[in-house]
């Protein structure tokens, strides 16, 4: 339930009916300030509507260093660029951009990157492999991802698929494009979400680790403009072999469709802003121009966006617009450096920062760990005593964690991460494996597990010593990482018949809450005691279960698959709206995506 202080401050719209999926942005083109330069030919920019930046270009003279900046009315010209160039690729913000790539008075490819902060260009780490009339995306001059582009003077055996990410201080190759190409559009504005749009029609999306095709344009096009995110983007002019085109089409993250045109058909633009509030500025007609337009889109008032709060008229109730849970889906991501058997190693963190740790290597007991960051599997410090089926921090982090027990025959010995090594701290006052785990490195709670029969015993630890609390109703083992110190959910258990009663802790005691719909053990958790997903375990009679849960704070419901069916003890972390799991070296990513509209009601 919202509370009148949940709300106060938001502007609430009043609208006749829900807000809606797809909804087509039919807004229009207007003129806007002019540049200062006439220019063309895939320059960059960067930032929103009313803060923009276009850096570098084609003049009727040349290749050209001039940046300038728009306030939503007016461009300035702001500090010049080290090297002239153009056919750049470039994203960031107003006051954080990156200009990688492009060609230059000397060479037709370069390799070097520029980076905007706000007040002077220098130059920063070279990327990996010179190209051209690329594309790029990223939050800003430090964190950034390019794509695709020509690898040498003849098209188009030239073209390529490459994609390489930045970090700040250098370039890393990462996945493929799907297709190698050139003089595409791109949008986005993280380095772990970006589209790739033509030509002549091919659309292709980042995730963060793969690129995979998508929906195509109705109009195929190069050298268009763009404008938006992964999910919601226009794609703006360019050229339809031969003619140029004013044709915009907007793409909602599933399909294209085509909206107002622009008032003057244009190839190589400058696009910059969102879906709903664009910028095209400069390009080619028949010679380089200094016009912009911008777009605007008032009639979107009415599509679904995630915390939107709006009063329905119709049904006379205050509604907000929330990620429905229980429309996610499991996807494939990257390799680990290890393979791990059944992969019983336990899991802590989030889905961009994960930390695995121990199980099973080439059928002996392992300490090794490794950590994610959204993209790649490294390893970093081994623990000092290998282990299965123990128990961990699970809201813990790639820089601090915290494992319990496990198997090796049966430990009780605890050790601390600090981010690079491992150090012993104070043991469990029972030894014990399969047992489960919730909280951080200074706040943690342990619960059921085996010893040489199954228990009940539950313990806390507070930084510095585990402390015997209540136990558990019913002993057993293979719950899921769940929870925190002081709220954890205790899922099913062996031995057979497996126990399918869940229990919820409080702080004080454990409570027996609804069944899950499958009873089983073994299992992958991930999120909070109030809203969390199991996936995978085994079932009774003994069978591998694919089965993903989530629970809402009362029920349970089934929703998509694992990719893989499995036992995965612990092998789960994230939040329910972004999970991660993995079994033997393979990682899967859980996403929810989805919006749904939810009443509010008053408290």
């Amino acid at each position: 339930m919202a509370k009148y202080s949940d709300i106060k401050g938001f502007t609430v719209q009043t609208l006749s009916s829900d807000t809606v999926d797809n909804a087509v942005p039919v807004g229009t083109w207007a003129s806007g300030g002019a540049l200062g330069t006439a220019r063309a030919a895939k320059g960059s920019s960067a930032g929103t509507q009313n803060a923009s930046s276009v850096f570098g270009g084609q003049t009727a003279p040349g290749f050209t260093d001039i940046h300038e900046q728009y306030n939503g009315s007016s461009w300035t010209t702001a500090t010049e660029m080290t090297t002239a160039r153009y056919t750049n690729a470039g994203a960031g913000t107003y006051n954080s951009s990156f200009a990688p790539m492009g060609a230059n008075p000397s060479t037709n490819r370069v390799n070097n990157n520029e980076a905007w902060n706000g007040s002077t260009w220098a130059e920063s780490a070279d990327v990996n492999s010179s190209r051209r009339n690329g594309g790029g995306t990223g939050a800003s001059h430090t964190n950034a991802i390019i794509f695709g582009g020509f690898e040498a003077d003849s098209p188009p055996g030239s073209q390529s698929a490459k994609t390489e990410i930045y970090n700040g201080s250098s370039w890393t190759e990462t996945g493929d494009l799907v297709t190698a190409r050139s003089t595409s559009g791109s949008a986005g504005v993280t380095s772990t979400a970006a589209l790739f749009f033509g030509p002549p029609s091919k659309n292709e999306q980042w995730n963060g680790v793969a690129w995979t095709e998508q929906a195509e344009l109705n109009t195929g096009r190069q050298y268009s403009g763009g404008a938006g995110t992964s999910v919601a983007a226009l794609a703006i002019g360019g050229d339809v072999d031969p003619p140029i085109t004013a044709a915009t089409e907007s793409w909602n993250g599933t399909s294209w469709t085509e909206v107002a045109d622009l008032a003057t058909a244009r190839r190589q633009s400058f696009g910059s802003g969102v879906d709903l509030l664009a910028l095209a500025s400069g390009g080619y007609t028949t010679t380089q121009v200094a016009n912009t337009e911008e777009f605007t889109s008032p009639a979107l008032v009415n599509q679904k966006k995630e915390g939107q709060i709006f009063f329905n008229s119709a049904t006379n109730t205050f509604k907000e617009t929330v990620l429905d849970i229980t429309t996610g889906t499991w996807s494939s991501g990257p390799k680990m450096v290890n393979n791990r058997t059944t992969n019983q190693g336990s899991h802590s963190g989030t889905q961009t920062d994960t930390l695995v740790t121990g199980g099973y290597l080439s059928s002996a007991y392992t300490g090794k760990t490794e950590k994610f960051d959204g993209t790649t599997w490294t390893e970093t410090g081994d623990l000092g005593t290998g282990r299965v089926y123990s128990g961990a921090s699970v809201k813990g982090s790639t820089t601090a964690s915290l494992v319990a027990g496990g198997e090796n025959p049966v430990v009780a010995n605890t050790e601390q991460f600090n981010g690079a090594s491992w150090t012993e701290v104070n043991n469990l006052n029972q030894s014990k494996w399969g047992l489960a785990g919730g909280g951080t490195e200074n706040a943690a709670l342990v619960w059921a597990g085996y010893t040489t029969t199954t228990v009940s015993s539950t313990e806390s630890w507070d930084g510095a010593v585990w402390t015997e609390v209540n136990n558990t109703n019913s002993a057993g083992y293979g719950s899921g990482n769940i929870g925190t110190q002081t709220a954890a959910l205790c899922t099913g258990r062996a031995p057979n018949p497996v126990k399918d009663k869940i229990e919820e802790w409080n702080g004080t005691s454990w409570t027996e809450v609804a069944e899950a719909n499958s009873a089983r053990f073994g299992v992958a958790g991930f999120g909070l005691s109030s809203l969390a997903g199991i996936a995978g375990g085994n079932q009774n009679p003994p069978s591998s279960s694919a089965l993903t849960e989530i629970w809402n704070g009362s029920s349970w419901t089934e929703v998509s698959d694992l990719v893989t069916g499995s036992v995965r003890y612990n092998a789960g972390a994230g939040s329910s709206f972004a999970g991660i799991s993995t079994v033997n070296d393979d990682t899967e990513f859980w996403d929810v995506i989805q919006l749904s509209n939810k009443t509010i009601t008053a408290s």
